[in-house]
Parts: structure tokens; sequence; C-alpha cells
């Protein structure tokens, strides 16, 4: 037996790194089961090469195969019967290679974006496509016949008396801050007023009434413009039939609401919103006093507009920061000569009021002061100090306006001492008797320019002492 096992051996070597004692697990013994059925009766029968030679490698690649399982185990490999490695095109059945494989499942593709870049949250198509009108279905089941040419529009409701002033007031109170009657035009258009449109300008007149001569002069302005666009000459007219009306209850609010309503009246017939025969309507018809009042001041301002050419369109003037500003120094001019002869502080005090300037006082302290370094006189220093006074005690003038008209002088001074020589020692005279009176205050007055040098005789003086502040 020892015999014919060494024949075996030496006619089949075996090389040195495919001997092993053990194998791995229990494969082998079936790859090498053909070899234990070569034996009969306890002796071995001679086995083709080939056959052994195969049945090697086929136990390796098994081995190698095994080893990289964990790691492979995705990939689908089988071995052919000729000992090639196959891939399989049966997917992978284990969990982690489905999780690591980043092919497509459905084996194509490139890598582009799915449907095109059209798919995704919140998007509506791929870009640049245009939806056309979606066709109506009539075999839909919510199909309705009657309702497929129907229009839909926005209704609002008309306005009653109370919404309606809560609702109009604030706009014109609003139109008298900014004076843009397109901007009204177009906040009533807005509204559904229904039966209370010639309700507008007997609100927009009563609100005027109360107010000052700038803001009537607006609303003159507004129903000429709203005229034509939101309103009818009827409503016009009718709201004028509403306030003659009402006369004696505007007049316990506003005790000169009848002549005020006539010039109402004559500004609306001037601006032709409200017809020539309005007047002569109401002659021997009219048992009011206050409306007879009224119509008779229109009637007297048309006829001195037809005889003398009196401007009805600018009777109220102009208002505030509307005029030019030559103009307003003007004013400011003519009334402190007036009150320079007259000394009533509390007209003074009104018609400065009555400029509506509140951002301009500046120039009227300003004018004050360089009046006072020109006149020379201590009563008009007097004078006009008494006026700053009384103006400042009564808030008319704000400090800052008071300050500003000030530092104005101050700033001037190097030009004001050309035609006023002695302008410094006046300033400082005014300045400290304000600081005394409590006009100003000790910041302001120690802002008060001097004299760079005491002045010689040499200069033109005439041999005159200087003061030591001088």
């Amino acid at each position: 037996m020892a015999t014919d096992c060494e024949a075996w051996l030496n006619a089949n070597p075996v090389e040195a790194g495919n001997l092993s004692d053990s194998f791995p697990s229990g494969d082998e013994d079936s790859t090498f089961a053909g070899n234990v059925n070569n034996e009969i009766n306890g002796n071995w029968i001679l086995a083709p090469t080939g056959s052994i030679h195969e049945a090697r490698l086929k136990a390796k690649v098994k081995r190698r195969l095994r080893k990289n399982s964990s790691r492979d185990s995705g990939r689908g490999d089988s071995l052919s019967d000729n000992g090639d490695v196959v891939r399989s095109t049966i997917p992978p059945t284990s969990p982690k290679g489905k999780l690591l494989n980043r092919r497509s499942r459905m084996g194509k593709g490139r890598g582009l974006p799915k449907k095109g870049g059209a798919g995704g949250k919140g998007v509506w198509g791929t870009p640049g496509e245009v939806y056309d009108e979606d066709e109506v279905d009539v075999k839909d089941p919510n199909y309705d016949a009657e309702q497929e040419n129907c229009v839909y529009e926005t209704v609002v409701l008309p306005l009653d008396e109370e919404t309606f002033e809560k609702t109009v007031t604030p706009i014109v109170q609003e139109y008298f801050e900014h004076g843009d009657a397109n901007e009204v035009a177009e906040l009533l258009a807005e509204l559904n007023l229904g039966g209370m449109r010639g309700d507008v300008p007997m609100l927009a007149i009563s609100l005027a009434l109360e107010a000052k001569a700038s803001h009537r002069e607006l609303t003159s302005r507004l129903l000429s413009e709203l005229c034509g666009h939101v309103l009818t000459a009827g409503d016009v007219e009718a709201s004028f039939h509403k306030l003659l009306k009402e006369l004696p209850d505007l007049v316990l609010d506003t005790p000169g609401a009848p002549q005020l309503l006539g010039q109402f009246i004559a500004r609306a017939v001037a601006d032709n919103i409200l017809s020539k025969s309005f007047i002569d309507g109401y002659k021997g018809q009219v048992d009011c006093e206050y409306a007879r009042a009224a119509l008779d001041r229109a009637a007297v301002l048309l006829r001195m507009s037809r005889w003398t050419g009196l401007r009805i369109d600018s009777l109220w003037g102009s208002g505030g920061g509307q005029r030019p500003v030559n103009q307003l120094i003007k004013e400011v001019n003519l009334l402190l000569k007036e009150y320079l002869l007259s000394g009533d502080t509390v007209e003074a005090e009104r018609c400065l009021r009555e400029l509506e300037v509140p951002h301009f006082h500046h120039e009227f302290v300003y004018e004050a002061v360089i009046m006072v370094l020109e006149s020379k006189g201590d009563r008009t220093l007097q004078i006009i100090l008494q006026l700053l006074k009384s103006l400042c005690a009564s808030t008319v003038i704000t400090v800052d306006q008071l300050r500003r008209g000030f530092e104005r002088v101050y700033l001037d001074m190097a030009d004001i001492s050309i035609d006023v020589p002695c302008a410094y020692s006046l300033l400082e005279q005014f300045v400290e008797q304000s600081f005394n009176a409590g006009v100003i205050d000790k910041k302001l007055r120690d802002l008060c320019p001097c004299r760079g040098r005491k002045r010689f005789m040499s200069e033109g003086d005439g041999g005159r002492l200087k003061l030591e502040s001088y």
C-alpha cells in the first residue's frame, strides 16, 4: 500500500505552496470528493492529471471569494464551469451593498437632473415653459355651463352717513397738510360714495371754515380739481344749497361763517364750477339772515371783480410756504415797520401768526435785530426787545428759530459793520439786554462777536474815547 502511494506521488508531484494539512472550511471535502471515489477496496486508482489540477484551481478561487465576501458581497460574482469569474446581472441582495451602490437602480442614465430640471419642491416646470389656458372639460362632474362666461368683480358697498364722515374727514385733513389734489381724487374714486357724493364739497368747506386762510385756498382748489372728475356741477350746487340751510348751526362754531361762505360761493363762480345764476335764484326767497349775508357778500365780490378788476382767484391769499421768499421778507419788514409806528404787540403777534410760516420766524428775528442796529436809537432797541420777549413768552417764536436768527446776525456782522460802523457796540448792548430780559441764554450771549482790536483817533472817530468793552 505504501509502495503504491509513493509511486502515485512520484507520478503526480504537488507544488509546495498548494500543500496544506487543514482546510479553511468544509468546502474542500466536496472538492476532493471525486478523489475518494477513486479508491476501490483500499487501493488508489490513478486519476487523470488534468482533473486534479482543475479541482485545485477551483478551490483556490473559492477561498479568495470567501475571503472578500464582506467587501464585495453586493457585486454578485460567481464562477463558471471553466473557473472564470462571471458578473451576475441579478441586483445585489446584501443591505450593505444596496447602500454603498451609487449606480442607478434602473441601470441607465448619465447623472443628469431628474425630469430635465423640472422636478423638485417649488418647481413649476422647466425654465421658459409657458402654460396654456386649461380647457374646460364638459364631462367634469363639477362643470356648470352657467358659470363658464361669468365675470367676477369686487363689490364695494356704498357708504352711509356715519361711515362717510369717518372715511372722508381724514382724507381732507391730510390734504390740508400735503396739498395734493390728485391723491384726494384717487382716494375718493376708490370709494363707493353713492348718494353721499354731493356731500364731499360740503364736508370740505365745513372743515375749512374752522381752519386757516391757506386751508380755505386749498379747499377752493380741491373743489375746482374734483369737479368734472369725481364730482359734477350738480353735486357742487347741491352742497352749497345745504350749506346755506345749515348756516345757523355753522355760526355757532364759526361766527364769521356767512362772510366766509360768501367768499367760497364767489370763488366757485369765478372757477366756473358754479353757475352765475345760482345767486340770482335766491333773490326774494331767503328768510335766514345768515344766508342773505352770505349771498350779499358773494354778489359784492363778483361785482367788484367785474368793475374794479378784483382777482377772486387770490381771494384767500397764498398760504404759508407757498409764497416766494422775497414776498415773505417784504411782509416781515412791513410788519416790523407798522409795529414801530403803533407799538401794538398784540397786533404784531396776530399778523405774524397769519403769515403761517413758523419755519421762517428766524427771518423775523434777523430783520428785527438789523433794524435795531440801523436805527441807532434807544427807543427802537427797547420796543424790539419788548416784542421779542412777548413772542418768546407766547411760544410764537421757538427757541430754535430765535437762536438761528441771532446766529445769522453774528455771521453777517462783517458786512453789516461796513454800513453801520458802530454795529459791534450796538449789538453787544442789545445782546446783553436780551440776556438780562431772559430772551436768550448765556451760551448764545457768549457767541456774540466783538471787534478784533481797538480803533484809534487817527481812524476818523473825531477824537471820541472808546469804551472799555469796545
